[in-house]
């Protein structure tokens, strides 16, 4: 089987508007795991470009995501380039437990929204539907981690990159599929140099 076979009915268009995203994700990706600001405007750029295409490709979970990512990276870009007096540039750190309330109820709230998509747009006769829930619920609150600079957001994003790769497969978007393949690597390298900076600056 040809895994590029969807593609023969795509417009040049968005094709290459898939690939310039998939090329500015992975930027951006690698950024984060270099802990260089650089993963915002990157990752902007990619989300912008991905918005658009899942509104034309009717996956509006998905879109939901990346726009959500749009306004944390807006935020945590304010957030990691202009610390002041009373609030000094974010230092990696471990979730503490008010970041786990807070990432439980963005969870809950996030899945009830896609939820309401969902019915609103009659997408549950879909199987991905509902796995689109619990990767939108892991990814909304990865990027509120990743804003606030905390270690664990990369295991989130591991584990919704990982259930993302099938899941746009098995959607006909080969090339977004192996943008998460690439995604799962490098968050999986990202995890492993977090740790050792949150050691090294916490001995």
């Amino acid at each position: 089987m040809d895994i590029f076979e969807p593609y023969k009915e795509y417009s040049a268009l968005h094709i290459v508007l898939e690939v310039i995203a998939v090329m500015f994700g992975v930027a951006s990706v690698f950024y984060s795991k270099q802990n260089n600001i650089k993963v915002y405007p990157t990752g902007i750029i990619s989300t912008l470009i991905f918005v658009y295409l899942l509104y034309q490709w009717e996956l509006f979970g998905d879109m939901i995501i990346n726009g959500y990512y749009l306004v944390m990276s807006v935020y945590g870009w304010y957030l990691w380039k202009n610390p002041s007096d009373d609030r000094p540039e974010l230092p990696i750190s471990l979730t503490s437990k008010k970041d786990y309330q807070i990432s439980a109820l963005i969870f809950l709230l996030s899945s009830i929204f896609v939820c309401l998509v969902y019915v609103w747009y009659k997408r549950f006769g879909v199987w991905w539907s509902y796995i689109d829930i619990l990767t939108t619920g892991l990814f909304f609150v990865g990027m509120y981690l990743l804003a606030k600079r905390k270690v664990e957001h990369w295991i989130l994003l591991i584990v919704g990159d990982f259930i993302s790769i099938p899941l746009y497969y098995f959607k006909g978007y080969t090339i977004t599929a192996i943008l998460f393949l690439a995604y799962t690597v490098i968050a999986t390298l990202g995890y492993l140099e977090w740790k050792k900076i949150w050691k090294r600056e916490n001995p």
